[in-house]
């Protein structure tokens, strides 16, 4: 199980300078690979009937530029989005872009995509919400497209792509693409189409059980369930190595390709990130975990 971090985008602040460092000691720490959120725009929390847990005031770094800035500044570490809100995107635009990243980052690069569940920010996009659950799939056949073919013809419910393609080509042809969600919607479209999944679910029996439906589904839709890879994510409370052990010992034995770490939520800021990261590497290390 390959273990990574999430970047701490919400308290790690705004200087480049930082963010590259945080990634640069996360590398040194051990670490494979870095995760990214994504939000375009936050709304105005006195908005009627807004219920989101971020708003205007929550920072999110545009995780593609921001990797791409990361690449240059580290060695070996992937990057992943951890989901990049796909249908309120130009797909086009985000083929070009992860291209772009591929090759800065030398391959070292996953794509994790969802429909997301903010609503004014695909308002504010131009793109509609209630169709972006067939846009994503979609969406899907077309990036692999663009990133494995120099031209591509392609007329579809959403793209019409007229004998063009995008140069450069990435190194990755294409770049794996894995998917977050958790509904039934969404997980018999895991099963169809993504690399792997990115569930929200709790370790337990509520794991096994939304992991028997993903397998059935691949089954049904004619694919190897081992093909569709796992990735879990877990919380370092400061203080609690035992937990830190426990927890990803669970997801290893839970078969997850991945584990990401993430130091949000802990009263963590700037730097404190880096540096508890560094320890929680320690015990995982002794543990015999990274």
């Amino acid at each position: 199980m390959e273990i990574g971090t999430v970047l701490p985008q919400l308290e790690i602040g705004n200087d480049p300078q930082t963010i590259a460092e945080y990634a640069i000691q996360v590398e040194e720490s051990g670490y494979e690979h870095l995760v990214a959120y994504d939000h375009v725009l936050g709304v105005n929390p006195d908005r009627e009937g807004w219920d989101g847990p971020y708003d205007y005031e929550s920072t999110f770094h545009e995780p593609l530029s921001t990797f791409s800035y990361l690449a240059g500044q580290t060695d070996e570490l992937a990057f992943m989005t951890g989901i990049l809100v796909l249908p309120q995107r130009q797909t086009a635009l985000v083929a070009k872009q992860a291209a772009q990243l591929d090759r800065f980052a030398d391959g070292r690069v996953r794509m994790g995509v969802g429909v997301g569940w903010n609503e004014p920010e695909y308002v504010a996009l131009g793109e509609d919400f209630s169709r972006r659950g067939r846009r994503i799939e979609e969406q899907v056949e077309v990036l692999r497209r663009l990133w494995t073919e120099e031209l591509v013809e392609f007329e579809g419910e959403f793209h019409e792509i007229p004998d063009a393609g995008i140069r450069p080509l990435p190194l990755q042809r294409p770049i794996p693409i894995w998917m977050g969600g958790m509904s039934e919607p969404v997980k018999r479209r895991i099963a169809r189409l993504a690399d792997g999944w990115l569930p929200q679910f709790q370790l337990g029996d509520e794991a096994e059980a939304h992991l028997a439906d993903l397998y059935e589904y691949a089954e049904d839709a004619g694919r190897d369930p081992d093909d569709i890879g796992l990735g879990g994510r877990m919380y370092a409370v400061p203080g609690e190595e035992d937990e830190w052990i426990d927890c990803a010992q669970d997801w290893d034995d839970l078969g997850a390709d991945y584990l990401s770490i993430t130091t949000m939520y802990q009263g963590l800021e700037g730097e404190e990130h880096a540096a508890h990261l560094e320890r929680v590497a320690e015990v995982l290390r002794d543990a015999g975990l990274l």
